[in-house]
């Protein structure tokens, strides 16, 4: 096969996918209405996260304290954390028509209280609480002891 050819070929590929891209059908979404879902609060030393789920696990939504534009040591504070739980209610309440939570609320972080406090606060039914931070059972091996 010759250059010229070969080039040809290459741009007849080119433009058969080009058209593919083109066809594609794009899926219509479906307005999904939600009432009784599930919140995972994810405090850290460090940051909050507040996801908004069905009961099957599918997220509705979702914030951190980043996404509200906390920088540094202020992301890991309970007004971070009550600000990013009152977007991701907001836009779960708009978008889904969320109205009950079950909370599951994991790690050590200074927001866990003042989220949980957040969602009952902008108007959803906490039915109830369960801490899923994880406990180890004698875990890692300590560091050895210093010597003076």
């Amino acid at each position: 096969m010759s250059f010229p050819k070969k080039l040809n070929k290459i741009r007849k590929n080119k433009a058969a996918r080009t058209k593919k891209k083109l066809i594609k059908k794009k899926k219509r979404k479906t307005a999904r209405i939600v009432k009784v879902g599930r919140a995972y609060i994810h405090a850290t030393y460090n940051n909050t996260m507040v996801t908004l789920t069905d009961n099957q696990g599918d997220v509705i939504s979702w914030a951190s304290a980043g996404v509200a534009g906390f920088r540094g040591a202020k992301k890991a504070t309970p007004y971070a954390a009550q600000i990013i739980t009152k977007i991701a209610v907001q836009k779960a309440r708009e978008e889904y028509g969320l109205e009950e939570v079950n909370v599951f609320v994991s790690g050590v972080g200074t927001g866990r209280e003042a989220a949980i406090r957040a969602l009952n606060a902008n108007s959803l039914n906490v039915t109830a609480v369960k801490d899923t931070t994880p406990i180890p059972h004698n875990g890692c091996r300590p560091k050895k002891a210093r010597r003076v």
